[in-house]
């Protein structure tokens, strides 16, 4: 396992609004989007296509948007975190964003439910600070609007 975890917003456009797709983990502990680590030498790109494909059936070839909202996770939490040495304390985890218009999602095991919501129902939704502020980032990437722009 690569010492870095990725963050994968799925999104879609409808006839009247914008949507964005908030997972429940089969274990129930929380409302969160596509997670999980790189393996080997992917790239972030690489683990965020591969996660995408394999927690939700999103093709490699579905539009990923790179957003900036990098968030730091300590490695305690992680399984295999013992495999990185004793001077690693928090890997970086990089969020994605991805064009879900017109596509079926197909739900790994990992999940038990996803949820198409508003940005503020999505918002409200999801459990991690990181996840909020990465679907902050790529609600107003889409809308169009700059960072300082109609502050939610």
């Amino acid at each position: 396992r690569a010492p870095f975890q990725v963050l994968v917003l799925p999104y879609r456009q409808t006839a009247d609004s914008l949507e964005f797709g908030v997972l429940s983990r089969a274990d129930g502990a929380c409302w969160q989007g596509i997670a999980g680590g790189g393996e080997g030498r992917e790239t972030p790109l690489e683990a965020a296509r591969r996660e995408a494909r394999e927690e939700a059936g999103i093709p490699a070839e579905a539009r990923f948007m790179e957003l900036q909202a990098v968030c730091s996770v300590p490695v305690y939490l992680f399984r295999d975190g013992a495999a990185w040495g004793d001077t690693l304390y928090v890997i970086p985890e990089y969020s994605f964003g991805v064009d879900c218009t017109g596509r079926q999602i197909s739900l790994s095991r990992e999940h038990s439910e996803l949820r198409w919501l508003t940005f503020d129902e999505a918002r409200e939704r999801l459990t991690y600070d990181s996840n909020k502020t990465a679907l902050w980032e790529l609600h107003q990437k889409l809308r169009g609007l700059g960072p300082r722009d109609g502050a939610a």
